[in-house]
């Protein structure tokens, strides 16, 4: 991994974002997004880049002359006049001596900088200071030294100027133990934004088998593969990324845990590559196809799927949004063999009642998206939610459906579906559905432990006003026991068309834009209310908030002031790495949001 000779350094670029798409900014303020279609890497050939050369700074800051002192001689140590000076008082360095009237010497460094003398007593250890590999902090276990090392890792580029993982390159210069430490991270997590860079990462694993065991994320979620190739044909004849080498690549990875795809990927994921990753290994933990839908795809998905399987897979968390051209037989020959299921994204596919039912009752989900799945029935799916061991510990829960196609539950569904929803869920969403007022107050006990909840139809913002305050028709008791909420976002995309009264949004008798309904920060609208409100700053500015958007999607978002402004970056545990609030599909590691992911929980409709 030592850089070649004489090689220069990656040049900072303009751009440093990350491919395609959508990654979340930085900046403290919630639902902030940055957008770029231009890769950091492409003109670059580095997955994990290599250290600077070392540089010689002698000339630029010559070391300070050593004073003078006087050597006693070995033999009488006490005799002063059998001793020497050291050095002399008239030498200045070899540098400095001069041949024909120039400095000619050519001496890498004087003997100043050697700590003088042609015999130098070693030096004792200071107070403070520590012998090579005894520093309190080499001296930490690896568990505890990769943790802090691991916060220095970054999956995408953080800005436009910084070259990537750069703090890393330094500490693999600092001492053996924290070079070995620091390769740990540096491979145990390895983003490949296109062919090139998985290029010269398989050729390093290849080359050097163990840096393979390290492996346990593979990150092709940034991957675009026009950006280097105008065409598919000089694509091919490329040969970076097929479905050999993407094996290959999988079998010097033994120990891999999380395995990332998209759409892009979806052609070289075959038989043999889909084999390898469910059956090959056995530390799998994690799989995302998020997008995968071509004819390839699925004719492989269909090819490895077979009765001789083993009763149980290692894949605990597995995301195949919006994968909708698999055939329902892969759902019902594949869940029941997830007996540690704790994530599942199943968003826009043709999975059944009879495959979600097959879940094994070991299976402890706490994620579970089932958007626009047009062949789930209602009576089913509340059954489930209702007497399944697996989903009673749910923390995110998406019902969305399209209401201009398709309609999940009507209002007596969701009469009996909201009693039974689990009092661990923090995001719901109910998009699409049939609601009336009266279920307010079944949705009331909801919004004490939910941070994001998504209304269906037929809601009227004065009903939705109604679950940040209690009744004024209370008694005083009611209102003295009244439990604040805990909501920080609420999508109210589905009243569309003027349905949205913004004069009473933004009228006194509502409270949602004020202070009073803290911490409530965010609200997602439809597109039509997103471009009234977009132009009518100097309302928004009064009433203390501001509009973002990003993609296809819009939100209002409250300045952040008070309590909003302590609470505000919306990182929490089940958003798994995600900084902004509304994702519409689910992650299945711990990262930070970019590429195609962030495209597909923030920039897209259902």
């Amino acid at each position: 991994m030592a850089a070649k000779h004489g090689r220069p350094c990656t040049p900072d670029r303009a751009s440093r974002s990350s491919f395609s798409s959508i990654r979340e900014n930085d900046s403290t303020l919630t639902q902030t997004f940055t957008n770029s279609r231009v890769s950091s890497y492409l003109e670059g050939d580095e997955a994990i880049e290599d250290p600077a050369p070392l540089v010689n700074h002698d000339a630029a800051h010559p070391v300070k002359m050593l004073q003078t002192q006087f050597r006693p001689p070995v033999t009488h140590p006490d005799s002063k006049l059998l001793g020497y000076w050291s050095p002399a008082d008239n030498f200045r360095g070899w540098k400095q001596i001069q041949v024909r009237g120039k400095l000619a010497s050519k001496s890498f460094g004087d003997l100043q900088v050697l700590h003088n003398a042609w015999s130098t007593p070693p030096k004792p250890v200071r107070h403070g200071r520590y012998r090579a590999g005894e520093s309190a902090l080499e001296r930490l276990p690896a568990e505890v030294l990769s943790v802090i090392i691991n916060l220095l890792a970054q999956d995408v580029p953080p800005n436009g100027i910084s070259r990537r993982n750069i703090d890393l390159m330094s500490l693999l210069l600092t001492s053996r133990t924290l070079h070995v430490a620091t390769l740990t991270t540096l491979y145990s997590r390895v983003t490949i934004p296109h062919s090139r860079i998985f290029h010269k990462f398989l050729v390093h694993v290849a080359g050097h088998p163990t840096l393979g065991t390290i492996v346990r994320r593979l990150d092709f979620c940034h991957f675009n593969p026009s950006q280097l190739f105008s065409t598919a044909a000089e694509r091919s004849q490329a040969r970076n990324l097929t479905s050999e080498t993407l094996l290959h690549c999988l079998e010097l990875t033994p120990n891999l845990q999380e395995f990332l795809a998209q759409e892009y990927l979806d052609e070289d994921l075959n038989a043999p590559v889909l084999q390898k990753l469910f059956l090959g290994l056995p530390r799998l933990r994690a799989v995302d196809f998020c997008g995968c839908t071509s004819t390839k795809f699925k004719e492989a998905f269909s090819t490895i799927v077979s009765p001789d399987w083993p009763a149980e897979l290692s894949v605990r968390r597995l995301s195949l949004h919006k994968c909708m051209t698999l055939p329902t037989s892969i759902f019902e020959a594949i869940l029941p063999r997830l007996p540690r299921l704790t994530h599942l994204d199943v968003a826009g596919t043709r999975i059944t009642d009879a495959a979600l039912a097959s879940i094994p009752h070991t299976a402890r989900i706490t994620h579970l998206n089932l958007a626009k799945c047009t062949l789930l029935s209602a009576r089913n799916v509340i059954g489930f939610l209702a007497t399944h061991p697996a989903v009673q510990e749910l923390q995110f829960l998406s019902l969305s459906v399209d209401a201009r196609s398709h309609q999940l539950f009507d209002a007596d569904e969701m009469s009996e579906l909201l009693p039974v929803l689990p009092k661990t869920l923090r995001s719901l969403s109910l998009k699409g559905s049939k609601m009336n007022a009266s279920h307010i107050d079944l949705l009331r006990p909801l919004t004490k432990h939910l941070d994001e909840l998504a209304i269906g139809r037929g809601l009227e913002v004065s009903d939705v006003n109604r679950l940040f305050y209690p009744d004024e028709e209370d008694d005083v008791m009611a209102q003295l026991d009244w439990v604040p909420h805990t909501l920080r976002y609420i999508d109210l995309s589905d009243m569309w068309n003027g349905e949205l009264d913004l004069p009473y949004l933004f009228g006194s008798e509502c409270v949602m834009l004020r202070p009073l309904s803290e911490p409530l920060e965010v609200i997602e609208v439809a597109e039509d209310v997103f471009r009234r409100v977009s132009k009518s700053g100097a309302a928004m500015q009064r009433a203390g908030w501001r509009v973002s958007e990003c993609g296809s999607r819009g939100w209002m978002v409250r300045q952040q002031t008070g309590q909003a402004a302590g609470n505000g970056d919306g990182r929490d545990a089940w958003k798994m790495g995600a900084d902004s609030w509304g994702m519409r599909k689910i992650p299945v590691a711990k990262a930070e949001v970019g590429g195609m992911y962030g495209s597909f929980m923030f920039g897209r409709k259902l």
